[in-house]
């Protein structure tokens, strides 16, 4: 067999590991949502306070994100991702058994610290594949996650069906998706740094170039986010709707999102960046609006549905323009994955803090807005449609080196 036969193997091999670690990783977002309306109860606390604990996350991201690269350069890309996985999986783990604010919060700052850092990680070894593939498979590979979020949200929606306690089924859940990941990661390819490669920044501010892209991510993934937490809350307090049927609202969003990411490359080769995040928007705005006044559970899952679909390719064509913005592609890339990633993170707490105030109908209607904003916006990723440039390991923040 010849090097270059070999080669294209074990890139194919990673490829599909990369994408079963992908799976992993959604699948404890998916596992964690569909419990929060039990969560939030088993520890006492109100919409606000259920808000706020939802801001540790991104604090633990916040505080750790910056480490993974180290981590990777220190341990190489494979061992790095195995540890930083593992310590995902197991954070699942950790919300339930909180009995209280205080615990809750430390729990989840946990939760967000291994989260941040896994995901770093693993998108940094998708990168590389896509580079020596020579192809886009990015979006293929978030598809991956939310087809692992719809899996780990399904067996969340069986869960609360039977009423049992998210402290078993989470500690079960949690086992499973360590199994699963260390597996996964024997296969990723083993990336180390030359020898004389410096350890990469930690810090690293966002080029003038990526903040109108990165808004426009923000606006898909504080969607996203704020859906993927309280969709079931929402129907829970807000329509009366049953535990099971509640949690089976995020699995309907989940889906949607799954199916969108699958089909979008084709999508957008027929007919471009800009018009279909237009179309996208009008999507996710038209499904806003059916949750706020739908005032009915099947109409407000129907709405949740269609804000899945309208923003599921969003964050893929934010990182596509990104690479064709301004003269240094991967720091754009980089701007635009901090300020998508943060909006994730803070939009829970954001619509509980504002739930409090008001009410989760007005919270919706936030995200309403920011879902037209899509459709006034979509101009920004014209550079999308252009043809990908090439972009070197090296200059993506990728260990150029495989042992």
């Amino acid at each position: 067999m010849s090097a270059v036969v070999y080669e294209q193997r074990t890139v194919r091999r990673a490829r599909y590991a990369v994408a079963a670690v992908f799976a992993v990783h959604g699948a404890v977002t998916g596992s964690f949502a569909t419990r929060v309306p039990w969560i939030q109860d088993h520890a006492g606390v109100s919409a606000g306070q259920l808000g706020l604990a939802l801001a540790f996350p991104a604090l633990g991201a916040s505080v750790a994100m910056p480490l993974a690269g180290s981590v990777s350069h220190r341990f190489g890309a494979r061992t790095a991702l195995r540890g930083l996985l593992a310590l995902w999986t197991l954070a699942l783990a950790l919300p339930a058994l909180a009995p209280n604010l205080l615990t809750l919060c430390l729990a989840l700052f946990v939760y967000g610290a291994t989260a941040g850092m896994s995901d770093v990680a693993m998108n940094a070894l998708g990168v590389e594949i896509e580079n020596r593939l020579d192809k886009s498979i990015m979006s293929g590979l978030h598809g991956m996650w939310s087809a692992g979020a719809l899996i780990g949200s399904a067996a969340g929606t069986l869960a609360a069906h039977l009423g049992s306690d998210a402290r078993l089924h989470h500690v079960l859940a949690a086992s499973v998706l360590t199994v699963a990941g260390l597996v996964a990661c024997t296969w990723v390819l083993d990336l180390q740094p030359a020898e004389d490669a410096d350890p990469p920044p930690r810090f690293a501010l966002p080029p003038r170039s990526a903040l109108l892209i990165g808004a426009v991510g923000f606006c898909a993934v504080f969607a996203e986010g704020a859906s993927l937490d309280w969709s079931a809350v929402y129907l829970r307090d807000q329509l009366e709707a049953s535990a099971g049927l509640a949690a089976a609202c995020t699995t309907g969003f989940t889906l949607t999102m799954a199916l969108a990411r699958f089909a979008g490359d084709k999508v957008v080769d027929r007919f471009g960046a800009v018009r279909t995040v237009r179309v996208s928007g009008v999507l996710a705005t038209l499904g806003g609006l059916l949750i706020v006044v739908g005032g009915h559970p099947a109409v407000a899952m129907t709405g949740f549905a269609l804000m899945g679909l309208g923003i599921a390719v969003v964050v893929p064509l934010c990182f596509a323009a990104a690479g064709r913005a301004g003269s240094n592609p991967s720091l754009a890339i980089a701007g635009v994955a901090t300020i998508t990633y943060t909006s994730g993170l803070v939009a829970p707490s954001a619509i509980g803090g504002l739930a409090q105030a008001t009410s989760l109908v007005v919270s919706f209607g936030l995200v309403t807005a920011l879902a037209c904003c899509l459709v006034v916006f979509a101009k920004v990723l014209r550079a999308g449609d252009r043809d990908r440039p090439k972009i070197s390991p090296s200059n993506a923040g990728v260990p150029d080196r495989q042992s």
